[in-house]
């Protein structure tokens, strides 16, 4: 299969969304469809012929493939170790919605109290550090595609969660600046709203198939 990559997942966000952002990173238009699961699972990515699932194989891939993870090892070992503190960070946000409402706000602070005191700071030091535009190699990677979503999705619950961080408000508005990324930033782009009811019962529909 050649052209745009097809996607199969539930009308939401959950684990296409960091696809569709770094496929909208690389200028390639997504677009969803019903499919054939392999080991029944979604997210599924139709790309070059393949039928792919695994969260973690297909953003490789397609960070691979599109020239976003690395010149060499010590670059792709670099940007492996920011996708997944990132990673940890964003399964918070994405377990969010399927809390029960009595632990909405302890689940709520704890995803402030670890984005503050544990991954944003990493962010910040790095930046300085280097005073490069990029988190590797001063050339844009799959590492800030995911650091971009990271943050925008934690403003959402908590506007003033980058006060703290001058780099990282300098990161964002360079990267939502991006041609790609701006664009997938407008409304109509492939981009899901945030979570809500209806998208809650339909994941929890899936599962208990």
């Amino acid at each position: 299969m050649s052209g745009k990559p097809r996607l199969t997942y539930c009308n939401g966000r959950g684990r296409m969304e960091p696809i569709r952002w770094l496929l909208a990173a690389c200028s390639r238009l997504v677009f969803s469809t019903d499919g054939v699961l392999m080991f029944q699972q979604v997210p599924l990515v139709e790309i070059d012929g393949m039928k792919m699932v695994q969260t973690r194989a297909i953003l490789s891939y397609i960070a691979g493939k599109y020239n976003l993870y690395g010149k060499d090892l010590k670059e792709r070992a670099l940007i492996d170790m920011y996708v997944e503190g990132i990673t940890d960070l964003m399964q918070m946000i994405l377990m969010f919605p399927f809390s029960p409402p009595e632990a909405k706000e302890k689940n709520l602070d704890s995803i402030k109290e670890r984005a503050t005191n544990r991954y944003f700071p990493v962010f910040e030091k790095v930046l300085k550090q280097h005073g490069q535009d990029f988190l590797v190699g001063n050339k844009f990677s799959w590492a800030d595609v995911q650091l971009i979503e990271a943050i925008l999705a934690v403003e959402e619950k908590i506007p003033a969660v980058l006060s703290g961080f001058p780099q990282l408000q300098a990161f964002k508005i360079r990267m939502s600046n991006m041609p790609t990324i701006k664009k997938f930033l407008q409304p109509g782009s492939p981009r899901k709203p945030p979570p809500d009811e209806n998208y809650r019962e339909t994941v929890l529909k899936i599962f208990r198939k």
